[in-house]
């Protein structure tokens, strides 16, 4: 009974109250993520508590009066355990609707399918040894709305959004269409292989190559994961160049590989990754190395510690030497 009610309290508060009090009622979740680290980014030296993208969420789907159609809701928050101030930061907050054959439309604020399908190559998601150190393109797109298909055969799916640019002026142009910017994505996932294609067309989002710029971009990257027993491989590769070559003064492009591995022994998981974006009109490189080990203590926790370095040539503007060393923390929880 108190579960209900705590549910039900925090979905008052970020879901329209007759959401809140619907029949199958929302699934509140979310996750608490805190290290504490040693970051020398060649200049300072520092120790700091970081909340490293905890969150706090509310979503659920509600029965409509029309045969396998219900509708969807999620609404997401960023908070920051580490200071524990401060108002809620948006994540992904959407609304829309799901038909059980034809697929689900959806409409807010979100990760971009083209974010999404980097799959989970990522050993270590939100931490200073995150691949997004050296890729871009992992946008939280504002004003999207997203068709993603059913599985196909249970095995591939097909996610297409687009971006209205309400009126933005981006260079000479005013984006004013029905949709300035579109993010897709074709995913293959049978649970050992997970292998997608991503391709954004004319969205905000840094290059390394203007000086980790935000610009418009074209981008199109393949990702795959491999798990087989307690092994892990994953790999990325990806091209990124700037949509308007007038609007930047040149041509730009980023060149990016990553590879990533784990083996579970137990209780523990041991994981690494490497990195490099090779930057076109600079003639530079981006370099990402990580090292890390989680000590899983529980269902929904762990404990973990890492060590990451990202390294830049000198004429890229971005710091040359930035090393962090941490231990930490990670509860996943949902009700």
């Amino acid at each position: 009974m108190k579960k209900q009610l705590l549910a039900l309290a925090i979905g008052s508060m970020v879901v329209a109250p007759s959401v809140a009090m619907a029949d199958k009622g929302p699934t509140v979740y979310g996750k608490v993520n805190v290290s504490y680290e040693n970051q020398d980014n060649g200049a300072e030296d520092q120790w700091e508590l970081e909340s490293n993208a905890s969150r706090l969420g509310v979503k659920g789907e509600l029965d409509l009066d029309i045969n396998d159609v219900v509708a969807i809701y999620q609404a997401e928050y960023q908070i920051s355990v580490d200071e524990g101030s401060g108002p809620f930061s948006q994540r992904n907050i959407f609304g829309g609707f799901k038909h059980s054959q034809l697929g689900m439309l959806k409409a807010g604020k979100f990760d971009t399918p083209f974010k999404v399908s980097q799959g989970k190559i990522d050993q270590f998601v939100d931490l200073r040894g995150d691949i997004n150190e050296i890729v871009g393109g992992s946008e939280r797109a504002n004003n999207i709305i997203q068709y993603s298909s059913p599985k196909i055969a249970d095995l591939v799916s097909l996610n297409l959004a687009m971006i209205p640019g309400e009126g933005d002026t981006v260079g000479a142009d005013r984006r004013d269409g029905v949709a300035d910017g579109f993010s897709t994505s074709v995913v293959f996932d049978n649970g050992m292989l997970y292998a997608s294609v991503g391709y954004d067309s004319e969205i905000e989002t840094n290059l390394f190559d203007l000086g980790d710029t935000d610009t418009l971009v074209d981008a199109l990257h393949v990702a795959a994961k491999l798990n087989i027993e307690n092994f892990e491989l994953g790999a990325l590769f990806q091209q990124s160049e700037n949509s308007d070559s007038a609007f930047d003064g040149g041509d730009f492009e980023d060149t990016t590989y990553i590879l990533s591995a784990a083996v579970k022994l137990d209780r523990w998981k041991l994981k690494a990754q490497y990195g490099m974006t090779d930057m076109d009109a600079s003639d530079d490189d981006l370099t990402l190395m990580a090292v890390g080990a989680d000590y899983k203590v529980g269902k929904s926790s762990k404990m973990f510690g890492y060590f990451a370095k990202v390294e830049a040539d000198k004429n890229t503007g971005l710091a040359t030497d930035d090393t962090t060393f941490g231990i930490g923390f990670e509860h996943n929880f949902s009700m």
